[in-house]
């Protein structure tokens, strides 16, 4: 994203990035650039969302137990996540500030080594990707206590939101953003949005982007930098108040 923002704004080099783009000025205190002031998004692309697993043998049976445990016992569970600052990471996070929990988080070098202890019970809980989890989900080796979002998932209909589950001003979804160098003249940038708007309304790669979990999510630029905007606040707020950092 540095490389795009300090690029020539004539259209030919353009950036995509996650929500990672709203939570990293948080983490790190000096970025090599300045995410609204350098970059101009060019509309948002799709958005997933993660589910809360723990293993199949794990006492809780639903969300509300879960949170009723870690309550009676402060820092006695434990979460992993695919390291600092990964939305598996920064999901969990924001579930412990809601529901005023407090879980001790376990980094490992990616979502993968975190999900199978889970599985095994190293670890009680952790926040994959949906594609990651439906099939030890299906399989009986982890049990979903809630997806992330703000509404059910139609790969896993039968789990609830965690806002369903019993925390009710919870939420988060991963967004895939396109963007360009803040000097690109506005005619390029809605020429790109028109573009990337007619790819997200064909059938067919709405119907791709579902078997993986993922939601079309086409907007204008505008609605784009309005919800990086929000974002921004929201995650610097929650990684100053929990001292969260990168390292």
């Amino acid at each position: 994203m540095d490389f795009v923002a300090k690029s020539a704004g004539d259209g030919y080099t353009i950036g995509l990035q996650t929500v990672s783009l709203a939570i990293n000025p948080g983490l790190t205190p000096k970025m090599p650039y300045d995410t609204l002031k350098d970059l101009a998004p060019i509309g948002m692309i799709a958005s997933s969302q993660h589910v809360l697993v723990t293993g199949a043998n794990f006492p809780a049976k639903d969300l509300a137990e879960l949170v009723k445990m870690a309550k009676a016992k402060p820092g006695s569970l434990s979460y992993g996540s695919a390291g600092p600052g990964s939305t598996f990471h920064m999901s969990a996070e924001l579930l412990k500030a809601v529901a005023g929990i407090s879980v001790l988080h376990i980094p490992y070098r990616g979502g993968g080594p975190a999900l199978i202890d889970t599985i095994s019970g190293q670890v009680d809980m952790s926040f994959p990707v949906l594609a990651a989890a439906v099939p030890h989900i299906q399989a009986g080796k982890l049990k979903a206590l809630g997806v992330t979002g703000t509404k059910r998932s139609p790969l896993l209909p039968n789990v609830p939101t965690i806002a369903e589950a019993g925390v009710p001003k919870y939420s988060f979804e991963t967004w895939f953003m396109l963007f360009a160098p803040a000097s690109t003249p506005k005619p390029i940038i809605d020429k790109l949005n028109a573009g990337l708007r007619q790819v997200l309304e064909s059938p067919a790669v709405k119907e791709r982007m579902a078997k993986d979990g993922f939601e079309a999510t086409p907007s204008t630029p505008a609605e784009a930098r309005v919800r990086l905007e929000k974002e921004l606040l929201m995650w610097a707020k929650l990684t100053k108040e929990r001292g969260i950092t990168a390292e």
